[in-house]
């Protein structure tokens, strides 16, 4: 049913390097998308791609090697 792995709040923390309340904190202002299932949350793998990738300094694939003149 479900095509993407989904994190809970202590991997996303994990993963970022972050606290969990801080991670609370980005799906209450709106800024992680997340799904509640009870009391917990679930962050799709997805979904947490495009919150990184959304703080980025530039976009994908810019400044890759080759790339430069």
């Amino acid at each position: 049913m479900l095509s993407h792995p989904m994190y809970t709040l202590h991997e996303v923390a994990d993963l970022l390097k972050v606290k969990e309340s801080t991670v609370r904190s980005w799906i209450h202002d709106e800024s992680l998308r997340a799904v509640k299932f009870g009391r917990d949350w679930r962050v799709a793998k997805k979904d947490l791609e495009a919150f990184v990738n959304a703080r980025a300094n530039r976009p994908p694939n810019e400044g890759e090697a080759g790339t430069h003149s």
